[in-house]
């Protein structure tokens, strides 16, 4: 099971309390794990990622295992420690102003 912390707003969105578990099939990758959490809450499809380009908003942030992934390439694969489970792949919203 992969692991999934939301921030507070997506949570409420996905009306989930605390982590989120899915079961990703094949290669464990950003864009697999977005996936599988898009189909299983319909209600985040277009907060994380564009409707159309699936390409990261400019305020979300991915991190795992302490490391900014954001920039990664999508098809890259996660770090083993989020694939067995041990450490969550965390969306983050990032913050901006003056």
């Amino acid at each position: 099971m992969i692991r999934i912390v939301l921030p507070f707003h997506l949570r409420n969105l996905a009306g989930v309390d605390g982590e989120v578990l899915l079961e990703v099939a094949g290669p464990v990758t950003q864009r697999a794990v977005l996936d599988a959490l898009e189909l299983k809450y319909p209600a985040l499809r277009g907060t994380i990622r564009d409707h159309g380009t699936l390409k990261r908003r400019p305020f979300v942030r991915y991190f795992a295992c302490r490391t900014d992934l954001s920039h990664d390439d999508p098809d890259t694969p996660l770090p083993e420690e989020v694939a067995r489970g041990d450490e969550a792949f965390q969306i983050v919203g990032a913050i901006a102003g003056g």
